[in-house]
Order: C-alpha cells, then structure tokens, then sequence
C-alpha cells in the first residue's frame, strides 16, 4: 500500500472494515454451512482451496454506483473469495458490466484475475453463503450493520438492487432518510428516482441461474438495467 493510500481515511474505513466481515461468526448456521462447502468442495473444483470465510464487498471505493446482490454463491465467492466470481451469475454479471464500461474485462474467475470495476461498487444482505441461497431474517439482520456502514462511506449517486430482498433491505435503509417511506412494488426495470438525501434506486431480477436459464431474466432485460444506470449518470 502506497504511503497516499496509507493516509486516505476511506482507504482505511474499507480495511478495518473487510477485516470484521471476514472474522465475522455471528451466524452459527452460516458460519456452518460455508465451512462445509469449503470442506467437502465440488468435483470440478476439487485441486483448488475455497474460500470458506464471509466475504466483503468489492470495487471502487469512490464509486457513484453502488450494487446489492443477496449472498455468494457456494461455488462462485464462497471458493474464490470475491463478490460474483467464479460462477454463472458472475459471468452474466460482468459480460453486461464491461458492455457499459464498468468493468475492465467481461470475466471474473478469482482474486488474482486483475478485473477492476471502475465507478462501481459491489455487496451483499449477506457477507456469507446460505443453505439453498436462503438467508433467514434474523441473517440479514446480522449483516445489515456492514451494508448500511457501506452505503453512508461511499455514498453512492445511485443503486442496483439485484433480486426483491435487495431492494427491500435498500430501502430499510433509506427510511431512515424519510421517515414513514414505503418502496413502490418491487419489478424489474422499476426506477425510484433521487429524492432528499437518498439516491436513485434500480431495480432487476438477480443473474442467478433460476432467473437467466429459464428466460425470467435475458442478456437483453440485463443491457436494459445498465444502460438506464448509464442515463441517470449522465
């Protein structure tokens, strides 16, 4: 670390701060469930050491788009220990975030890939894999001190909000701002526009193999998403 990085309190906000998601063991299912997957692996990923921890989030720490996914994946981030890498919803995620210029390269297959995403930052409800991708409230709960710590430190010009549970935490937040705020109904494609001192809110189906391989969610609706991002920026 350069010695400017060194003296940037934001720089070191994001190191104390990946440093308490990654000791984190307040979920003793979780903290189950992770290690599990780590131990037992899948066949294709079996020469390789997974991850196993909680994982923090990613990306441009100065960024005016800030992403909310729903958890890792128990073969993507829980192996590779970075946010959508490292599976299907990670390629589907990145192919369209290159497209629009917010990523460097259109895959993601672990830390050491050099991909950096630039004006855009990526998290989670929660920071470690779920049994059948199901957090349970009192989870989220648990997490959601190191969401909110996120969004006030970057504070973001606006929000993707991949899949209902990630809107829904989103706005839990932002009630905060307004008091007595009810969100719109969840729908892809749904724009909550800025108001007050809350950002812009997009809504989208989350890239998980349920949504784009049975057609709910197409490489086509995903552009969309990122191409309204791009309209609001601008």
């Amino acid at each position: 670390m350069t010695a400017e990085k060194q003296n940037d309190p934001l720089t070191n906000f994001f190191a104390d701060h990946d440093r308490r998601i990654i000791a984190c063991t307040l979920c003793p299912r979780l903290v189950a469930w992770r290690e599990e997957v780590a131990r037992i692996k899948r066949r294709a990923f079996r020469d390789q050491v997974y991850w196993g921890k909680p994982v923090p989030g990613f990306g441009d720490i100065r960024a005016r788009v800030f992403i909310v996914g729903l958890a890792p994946g128990a073969h993507g981030s829980n192996r590779t220990g970075r946010m959508f890498t490292g599976d299907d919803s990670g390629n589907f995620l990145y192919r369209a975030l290159y497209k629009t210029g917010f990523a460097n390269q259109p895959v993601a297959t672990s830390r050491e890939d050099r991909l950096q995403l630039k004006d855009l930052y990526i998290a989670a409800l929660c920071r470690c894999v779920p049994p059948d991708n199901k957090p349970s409230s009192s989870e989220i709960a648990n997490c959601r001190p190191f969401l909110f710590e996120e969004l006030a430190a970057i504070k973001p010009r606006g929000i993707v909000a991949l899949g209902r549970l990630a809107y829904e935490e989103v706005f839990r937040h932002f009630i905060q701002v307004k008091p007595g705020a009810v969100p719109p109904p969840f729908a892809h494609g749904a724009l909550i526009p800025s108001e007050s001192a809350a950002p812009w809110v997009i809504a989208s189906y989350h890239p998980s193999r349920q949504n784009t391989q049975t057609g709910r969610l197409t490489v086509e609706m995903f552009d969309r998403i990122w191409d309204l991002v791009r309209e609001q920026l601008d």
